[in-house]
């Protein structure tokens, strides 16, 4: 079995092994070292030995064997009787096989939601998520956010400490509680694949490894659930991540959607995401994933940036106004409204964030400014703002293009 393949199967079923030994034993943090260890011997010996014929039984059952060996010496080095019975090995407990899932739950959602608990800060969210149900090792994790593998693990050795210390039993959410949850999951996976997208430290425009990872994530979310809210985020990932072929030059640059060419946009993806969001929207309550995905459907279908429906997309953002006002969806309304109703229109939308401490010296906000300055015939004012801009911005091929940007005018 070639070695990419088995890097793959093994990508899918880490949060399965995972989920099933937690639903069994607890134990969070140890049972994932288990399952890292049957994943490293699979690794090991299916591209020599050939895959089982059951590759997820297989793991479960080495992660098993192993996850008694650590308990039985957890045991070892603990003397009080209250620890020693909480930490019983699992040729002891009383619970099902761990390869025998209940019918009314699956493990990996169940996984999902307590890694996103949202007891946990976002970085512990984030880092939990890709760690265990992503299946990136922490030294991964910690290259993907440019920190070292020694606070990556602190940070995820914290999320697992207060998980195991909240008590929180491995069971689907219900209720209020579950869509507390769902919004998390939500929200951690939107982070991860914006940080993909723009990332905000290190030297490259993308990260394709972020996205690809959070599309996986997200498509695998709306697999397990029918949640409308599951499906407009998949959308809007798919149709924004469709742009990527076009959003950069030979040298790395930033091509801004305006000049991209749209021939190079991935049609299959946009395809895609399109019919995803046109299922969910008449679902029932429309969420902010579901109208930015429908944003995102309108400027992937348009032939040019002029040919946008730039006034749909502005009913849309007041939409997402009413339901989840933030800076950064005033910000891209303001823009909307430059291009629909002219650039003195936006200006004065942006003007009026400067207010705003949250966004107010955010380099996204000053290059929108600049651009309408452009728009609005002032270059020496559009500018001074393309270099506040870079000033600000964290990414340098950002930088390097509102430098270039701002040269233009010089």
């Amino acid at each position: 079995m070639p070695g990419d393949a088995v890097e793959d199967l093994l990508r899918r079923l880490a949060p399965q092994v995972l989920g099933a030994l937690v639903r069994r034993y607890g134990h969070f943090d140890t049972a994932e070292d288990a399952t890292q260890e049957a994943l490293l011997a699979a690794a090991t010996r299916w591209p020599v030995d050939g895959r089982p014929d059951d590759p997820k039984a297989w793991l479960i059952t080495v992660a098993s064997r192993r996850l008694t060996d650590l308990l039985r010496a957890e045991q070892a080095r603990r003397r009080h009787e209250d620890t020693v019975a909480r930490r019983l090995p699992p040729d002891r407990w009383l619970a099902p096989a761990a390869d025998s899932a209940p019918a009314d739950a699956d493990d990996t959602l169940i996984l999902l939601f307590l890694c996103c608990h949202p007891s946990l800060p976002p970085a512990g969210q984030i880092a939990l998520t890709l760690r265990a149900v992503g299946g990136l090792s922490t030294a991964e994790v910690a290259r993907a956010f440019l920190v070292p593998e020694a606070t990556m693990t602190r940070r995820i050795t914290r999320a697992k400490q207060r998980i195991r210390d909240s008590g929180l039993p491995f069971a689907p959410p219900v209720g209020a509680d579950r869509a507390a949850r769902l919004d998390a999951v939500l929200h951690v996976l939107y982070l991860i694949f914006n940080e993909g997208y723009a990332s905000t430290s290190g030297p490259q425009l993308h990260r394709a490894d972020l996205c690809a990872e959070a599309i996986r994530l997200a498509r695998m979310l709306h697999e397990l659930t029918d949640d409308p809210e599951a499906a407009g985020l998949l959308a809007l990932m798919l149709l924004t991540d469709a742009r990527t072929p076009a959003r950069t030059g030979q040298g790395g640059e930033l091509v801004p959607m305006a000049e991209q060419d749209r021939g190079r946009w991935r049609r299959e993806q946009i395809a895609e995401g399109v019919a995803l969001v046109s299922r969910a929207l008449p679902r029932g309550a429309v969420g902010p994933y579901q109208l930015q995905a429908a944003v995102a459907a309108l400027h992937d279908e348009a032939p040019s940036m002029d040919a946008t429906d730039w006034p749909q997309i502005v009913a849309l953002y007041e939409l997402l106004l009413e339901i989840a006002d933030n800076p950064v969806v005033r910000l891209n309304h303001a823009v909307a409204v430059a291009m629909a109703r002219g650039p003195r229109a936006g200006l004065a939308l942006l003007d009026g964030l400067s207010a705003d401490r949250r966004i107010a010296d955010d380099p996204r906000r000053h290059a929108a400014r600049a651009h309408l300055l452009e728009l609005a015939g002032e270059p020496a004012v559009a500018r001074e703002a393309y270099l506040t801009a870079a000033r600000r911005s964290p990414n340098p091929p950002q930088q390097r293009y509102l430098h270039a940007r701002a040269a233009r005018l010089g």
